[in-house]
C-alpha cells in the first residue's frame, strides 16, 4: 500500500467524527467545517452494538439538523487502543468510513498545565482529523486495519510465544521458591515426581515446609497443562496457516542465518502488509533515525521505535545471526567495516541497529522481488 492515500477530497462537503473511548461512555465530537464549534454528544449503551447504534443514530441527528445531504461523506476517528479494530469494520458495514490514528502521533499543548477531560480530547481528535482530510498528513499518523484473516494467524504465532513465556516463568518461579530454603536443585525432568517422593529437601536436609510443598505442587500441574497446550499448538500452528502464507515462510527459511520462529513471526507479524519502498517498510518497524537539529544544538535521538514492537526486538536479534551465519554479505562486511574490529559493546549496539534496518529490507525485496540479499548463502540440503 502506498505511504499516502487520497481516499477524500479536500473541497468535498465531509462530516468529521471523533469517538473518544471508554469503558462506560462515549464522548462523539461532530463538526462539518461550516462552523466555528464542534457538537459534542454521549452515548453509553451497555452492549457494543448499541452503543454503536447510538452513535449512528447521533451522527443522522446532526446532518437532518444542520441540513447535509444524506449521501454526505462521513469519516469517523479514534485511537488505537483496547478496542482493536472491531469498530472500525463494524462502522465499515454501515457504509461509514472509519479512520484509527497512532495516539501518540498527535500534537498536544507544551503547557506545564493543561487541562485534559474526554470532551477536550474529542474536540482535539476531530480537530486533526479535519487537519488531516484537509491535506495535512503530519496532522496524525494513521493506522493500516490489518484484514480479519491476517490478524487471526497472528494470534497463532503470539500464543505460542505467550504459552513458552509462560513455561519459563514457572520454572523460574519455582527456583526462587526452592532457594528461599536453602535448595538449589533442577527445576527440570522429573521433579514433580521427585516433590512427591520427598526427595527434594532444604539446606539441612529437613523436609520442605508443608505449604510450600503444596505450592510447588500446584505450581507443577499448572505448567504442566500450559506445556501441554504448547506441544498441541506447536504441532498444529503452522498447517493451520494458509498456502501462500507458509510458501513466503518457507523462502525466508532458505536464507542461511533464518530459522523457524524468525520467519514466520516475520510473514505474520509485519509481511502481512505490501509496502511501495524501503523507507515504509523502516517506518513500519520504527527502524529510522530521529535527528534533533534546532539552532547551534545537533544530536541523534536514535531510532523513533515506532511500529511493532514485536518484529523491532525479533529483528534486531536476527541481526546478530545474520552477522554470525552470513559473514560475507554485504550486510555483514558493512558492519565489520563500521566497528572497525573494535570491542566496544556500546558502538556495537548501536550499529545493530542499522543493520537491522539493512535486513529486514533486503528480507521484503527477496520475498517480493525475488532479490537474494548481496553476498547471502541459501541453506543446502544438509541443512
Amino acid at each position: 500500500m502506498p505511504a499516502r492515500e487520497n481516499y477524500f477530497t479536500p473541497a468535498e462537503l465531509i462530516l468529521a467524527v471523533s469517538l473518544e473511548l471508554a469503558s462506560k461512555k462515549w464522548k462523539i465530537a461532530l463538526h462539518d467545517g461550516q462552523r466555528e464549534n464542534a457538537a459534542i454528544r454521549t452515548v453509553d449503551g451497555e452492549e457494543p452494538m448499541q452503543r454503536l447504534r447510538q452513535v449512528l443514530a447521533e451522527i443522522a441527528r446532526c446532518k437532518e439538523k444542520w441540513g447535509l445531504p444524506e449521501n454526505v461523506r462521513v469519516v469517523v476517528l479514534f485511537e488505537a487502543g483496547q478496542d482493536g479494530f472491531w469498530i472500525a469494520r463494524a462502522l465499515e458495514q454501515f457504509g461509514v468510513k472509519a479512520v484509527i490514528c497512532d495516539p501518540a502521533s498527535l500534537q498536544v499543548a507544551r503547557h506545564a498545565r493543561r487541562a485534559k477531560t474526554d470532551r477536550l480530547d474529542a474536540i482535539a481528535l476531530v480537530s486533526a482529523l479535519r487537519a488531516w482530510l484537509g491535506g495535512k498528513r503530519d496532522a496524525m499518523r494513521i493506522i493500516r486495519i490489518p484484514p480479519v484473516e491476517a490478524e487471526g494467524q497472528r494470534h497463532l504465532a503470539r500464543d505460542r510465544g505467550e504459552l513458552q513465556k509462560e513455561v519459563l516463568q514457572h520454572c523460574d518461579r519455582m527456583r526462587k521458591l526452592l532457594r528461599t530454603v536453602g535448595c538449589w536443585t533442577a527445576v527440570a525432568g522429573d521433579f514433580k515426581q521427585r516433590l512427591e517422593q520427598g526427595k527434594v529437601r532444604c539446606y539441612d536436609g529437613s523436609p520442605l515446609p508443608q505449604h510450600l510443598l503444596e505450592r510447588l505442587l500446584r505450581e507443577c500441574e499448572r505448567m504442566a497443562l500450559v506445556e501441554q497446550q504448547y506441544n498441541e499448538l506447536e504441532k498444529s500452528w503452522f498447517k493451520q496457516l494458509p498456502a501462500t502464507v507458509q510458501d513466503r515462510v518457507s523462502k525466508l527459511q532458505r536464507l542461511r542465518a533464518i530459522g523457524d520462529v524468525g520467519s514466520e513471526r516475520l510473514v505474520l507479524e509485519l509481511f502481512w502488509r505490501n509496502f511501495e519502498n524501503r523507507r515504509q517498510v523502516g517506518a513500519a518497524v520504527g527502524l529510522v533515525p530521529q535527528p534533533y537539529d534546532s539552532g547551534n544544538s545537533h544530536a541523534d535521538q536514535g531510532i523513533s521505535k515506532q511500529g511493532n514492537r514485536r518484529v523491532r526486538s525479533l529483528l534486531i536479534e536476527m541481526s546478530w545471526f545474520w552477522l554470525r551465519y552470513q559473514p560475507e554479505s554485504a550486510i555483514s562486511r558493512w558492519f565489520a567495516e563500521r566497528t572497525g574490529g573494535s570491542k566496544s559493546k556500546r558502538g556495537r549496539r548501536i550499529a545493530i541497529v542499522a543493520v537491522a534496518r539493512r535486513l529486514v529490507i533486503a528480507l521484503w525485496r527477496y520475498l517480493e522481488h525475488d532479490v537474494v540479499p548481496d553476498g547471502a548463502r541459501l541453506k543446502t540440503a544438509a541443512h
